[in-house]
């Protein structure tokens, strides 16, 4: 495998990170304004294009290092064009397309043509090549959907993304051209860095939308005790994503022939754990501001359905790609999972409640396991 160029994440690779710190927010509103199907699918289609331009673009900083001077000037140039883009989000399927798709398009075709030409290595620019031509293969299904009414604009917008779904996870194939992509340079290790700081990212917004909501209402028991079990959920999440799973992770990074591949798919993981933690920020101030009221089943399956995705999320990761069958995830995902029916007999403080209790021994289990390995 040819030598790879290591280096700790750096200052200005956070700094980028703050834009998304952003469009989190934005993307978690969007979807409480809009709470039907549409709406969901309406963030769904959002995040993915936020998400690629974040992945995209960190990814290129990671192959050729924020160090260099060319892709420090790259980084800031797509942080000031994402911040407009993610300052778009709350009505890009009103009256704001252009100001969402316009800066995205730009980033995208923009940075990749950079990173053909800084590419380290041939197989590295043949591969970017084809990214490009997925990108202006996918560009008019954006340009579409903005020209068109905010009613059908969603069914161009998901075209593209789903396209650009499928192109990602083939690796942008394109007829008569294949890559290995065993062997490459790449730091995995620092890539993987960049996925768990994300996810820090994600859970943040879930206490913000925790504490936004406490703060909305009077300082009183009921208040405190959804409060403090949408914490308990948001930490237990934290300590499940930190635990044993990171363990094995930054080992099998240390050892494998193919880093491409295992931040390739930490990639799609990252992707479904960052939009449940959004569902679960909804679904947290819907209790929270309702925690008596009778709920809908909708609710229930946000504030448990979310985490038991995120869980069984990490267990198709640790079986898939590090061939680890964890039981702990599974099982806790499905468990947790169901556990947003027992709304439909009880209020929403309890269901709130259980959910962060179940979750809280999950990462207690999880923690004695991962001890027990180390001694």
């Amino acid at each position: 495998m040819q030598k790879k160029e290591e280096y700790e994440v750096a200052p200005l690779e956070l700094f980028f990170d703050l834009i998304f710190v952003f469009a989190l927010i934005q993307l978690s509103h969007h979807l409480a304004e809009h709470l039907t199907w549409r709406g969901a699918a309406e963030t769904a289609t959002l995040l993915i294009g936020v998400l690629s331009v974040w992945s995209y673009t960190s990814w290129a900083a990671t192959m050729i290092p924020v160090h260099r001077g060319t892709s420090t000037i790259m980084l800031l140039v797509v942080t000031l064009l994402g911040l407009m883009m993610n300052a778009s989000i709350g009505s890009a399927f009103s009256d704001s397309a252009w100001s969402f798709v316009i800066p995205m398009l730009v980033i995208q075709v923009g940075r990749t043509i950079w990173t053909i030409n800084n590419s380290p290595t041939t197989e590295y620019k043949q591969h970017f090549k084809a990214v490009l031509i997925w990108l202006v293969l996918v560009s008019p299904l954006w340009i579409i959907g903005a020209l068109t009414e905010p009613e059908t604009r969603l069914l161009w917008w998901g075209a593209a993304v789903l396209v650009d779904l499928i192109g990602s996870y083939l690796a942008h194939p394109i007829p008569g051209h294949r890559i290995n992509f065993e062997q490459l340079p790449f730091d995995a290790e620092h890539m993987l860095e960049r996925y768990n700081l994300f996810v820090i990212i994600a859970l943040g917004e879930t206490i913000l939308m925790a504490g936004t909501s406490i703060a909305e209402h009077p300082t009183d028991f009921m208040t405190l005790f959804t409060g403090s079990s949408a914490l308990m959920i948001t930490m237990s999440l934290w300590a499940l994503a930190f635990g044993s799973i990171q363990k094995h992770t930054e080992e099998y990074a240390k050892v494998t022939i193919n880093p491409v591949g295992i931040s390739h798919y930490a990639m799609n993981a990252l992707m479904v754990m960052v939009a449940s933690l959004i569902v679960l920020a909804v679904g947290n101030e819907k209790t929270i501001h309702h925690p008596i009221e009778h709920a809908s089943l909708s609710t229930g399956l946000m504030i448990s359905l979310a985490p038991g995705v995120f869980l069984m999320m990490q267990g198709l990761f640790l079986k898939t790609m590090l061939n680890i069958k964890s039981l702990l995830h599974w099982v806790g995902g499905i468990i947790t999972g169901l556990s947003g029916f027992l709304i439909l007999w009880l209020p929403p403080y309890a269901v709130i409640f259980i959910v962060g209790l179940v979750l809280t021994c999950l990462a207690l289990l999880d923690w004695h396991y991962r001890h027990k390995e180390t001694v």
